[in-house]
């Protein structure tokens, strides 16, 4: 599974793109920054995000991509860019079709360092050691960005899977199918089962 995460952001927002799948070793496709300066209009500075990642989308092709969840902060400026960013990052995920998932930065940190409350420079050297880099990724976002697209490789194949099998049960027809199972074989085999 490969996997392009985004560490939103407006002056830097970081993108990740890992492959590999739970239990085997994983392996860095990409990491960088998309950059806008501050003093540009938040019209251009948002043209500019999206331009990056669907730049990144046509190179890396991933299978699904993660997105920090947005969370309350005490700058309202810095959450807004924020939200705003992240909203580019899943609007070009899903005109492509692809999943989107979003992850909370302290289920990320849980995930990468086993401590919800890790800082980034424990994220930062885990996401090297896991994926046996020389040097820990610069700026933080990028190694954030590589830490959400870990996470949702080790979580999200799970989360996927739950979501497929509970799309079947709730498809026409799976409950008639379960009813008629139950109404036959399964119900009587069960009884005499324990009637033996």
């Amino acid at each position: 599974m490969r996997v392009m995460g985004v560490d939103p952001g407006l002056t830097r927002c970081g993108l990740g793109a890992v492959e590999g799948r739970p239990g085997a070793p994983l392996s860095l496709v990409k990491v960088g920054v998309v950059r806008t300066s501050a003093d540009d209009e938040i019209g251009a500075r948002l043209v500019a995000v999206e331009a990056g990642i669907e730049q990144w989308l046509d190179e890396v092709r991933p299978d699904a991509v993660a997105v920090e969840r947005v969370f309350a902060q005490h700058n309202l400026r810095t959450v807004m860019g924020t939200a705003q960013a992240s909203a580019v990052a899943i609007l070009c995920a899903s005109r492509r079709g692809l999943p989107v998932a979003l992850h909370t930065p302290s289920e990320v940190k849980a995930a990468i360092t086993g401590s919800g409350t890790a800082d980034k420079k424990q994220v930062g050297t885990m996401v090297t050691k896991l994926l046996r880099l020389d040097a820990m990724p610069k700026p933080a976002d990028a190694a954030d960005a590589l830490a959400l697209a870990i996470c949702h490789i080790w979580r999200g194949g799970v989360q996927n899977r739950l979501a497929e099998a509970a799309a079947r049960a709730a498809a026409p027809g799976a409950g008639t199918t379960a009813a008629a199972y139950f109404r036959g074989r399964g119900r009587a085999g069960y009884s005499r089962g324990k009637t033996q």
